[in-house]
């Protein structure tokens, strides 16, 4: 094990007892609400998408709803996320997507997954993650940003670190390790203020250590 992929490992054993029960914070039902609900979330609050979606699932409930929609009719309810225009085009067509390439079914496959409008590697992987249990490094800016401090990767690029973390962290706690970091991103190693002296894993920080 190399000295980063120790670092890592005990980085996740420390953040488990803090949040023994991280997910994602999109309120979903199925893989068909998620993958609408990650989509509507890009340069939104996941608060604001689940202020909208109860409306937008009792309305259209799967996907063959959804396909068939009235595109303003779908503007006027995620409003409210911003981009609504894009965001309402990109889960009508992911919707159209899912039934007409996979019979109805959000497919599993990261490359299948990257077919439907809308979903990136970002959004393949909270789907894979948290609906199929599959290995997934979810890369956001929460999780850009505390694995940038405390060391575990040094690029920028979201496709890079993905590929780093993917090289440190056992594919069994992918996942949960990335929900644990992005909590963590929110609520201690925010952007601007960091709340150092509150952080359970200070010591094995390199941002601090440089500070």
């Amino acid at each position: 094990m190399t000295e980063r992929a120790d670092k890592l490992q005990k980085i996740y054993k420390v953040l488990k007892g803090l949040y023994p029960k991280a997910a994602t914070f999109l309120v979903h039902r199925n893989p068909y609400e998620l993958m609408v609900a990650v989509i509507l979330s890009a340069r939104t609050t996941d608060d604001q998408v689940n202020r909208v979606t109860p409306k937008l699932f009792k309305d259209y409930p799967n996907p063959p709803s959804l396909m068939k929609a009235d595109v303003k009719k779908v503007e006027r309810i995620i409003f409210p996320t911003g981009f609504y225009k894009t965001k309402a085009r990109n889960i009508i067509g992911a919707a159209a997507g899912v039934v007409e390439k996979f019979g109805g079914t959000v497919p599993q496959s990261m490359t299948e997954l990257l077919s439907l409008p809308g979903v990136g590697r970002k959004s393949a992987n909270v789907i894979r993650g948290h609906c199929f249990d599959k290995p997934a490094v979810i890369v956001d800016t929460h999780f850009s940003r505390v694995v940038r401090r405390l060391g575990l990767s040094g690029e920028e690029d979201p496709g890079r670190i993905e590929k780093d973390i993917v090289s440190l962290c056992p594919e069994d706690i992918q996942t949960d390790f990335s929900m644990m970091v992005n909590i963590h991103g929110r609520r201690i190693c925010t952007a601007r203020k960091p709340d150092c002296s509150r952080c359970p894993v200070s010591s094995l920080c390199s941002f601090l250590c440089n500070d």
